[in-house]
């Protein structure tokens, strides 16, 4: 792992679950059993060690009680870079069936004759 930003992001977040641990006086030997896994793997997950499983990291989090958090890290709904992306990539406005059927008509003139029968006037197809 290359980035100093996931390697301090990583460090940051074992030393969160190692501080929730000991608030919950628990051990190091308790928890491991608590979530499965071996004291030594959840020493590596507390100093931020980056080969360590997700699926160690979800069962460590459900037996300290804290795994609803893991679910909102990319929360669409909080994810202001890409909701402000998605907004730009609207339409500024939208395009009616009747302006959009013309340059479809003239590649096969078969097809342009039978959809204009199903044209009404407003618009609309059926």
């Amino acid at each position: 792992m290359g980035s100093p930003k996931a390697k301090s992001a990583l460090q940051r977040l074992g030393r969160d679950i190692r501080y929730a641990r000991l608030r919950r006086g628990m051990a190091i030997a308790d928890l491991a059993i608590r979530s499965g896994t071996s004291p030594s793997t959840l020493g590596r997950l507390e100093k931020g060690e980056p080969g360590v499983g997700l699926g160690t990291l979800c069962d460590v989090l459900v037996a300290l009680g804290l795994i609803e958090r893991l679910a909102g890290l990319a929360d669409l709904r909080t994810d202001e870079l890409g909701l402000a992306l998605s907004d730009q990539q609207l339409p500024k406005r939208g395009r009616s069936v009747r302006a959009r059927m013309p340059g479809r008509m003239s590649l096969d003139p078969d097809l342009s004759k039978s959809v204009r029968d199903e044209i009404d006037p407003d618009g609309a197809t059926f």
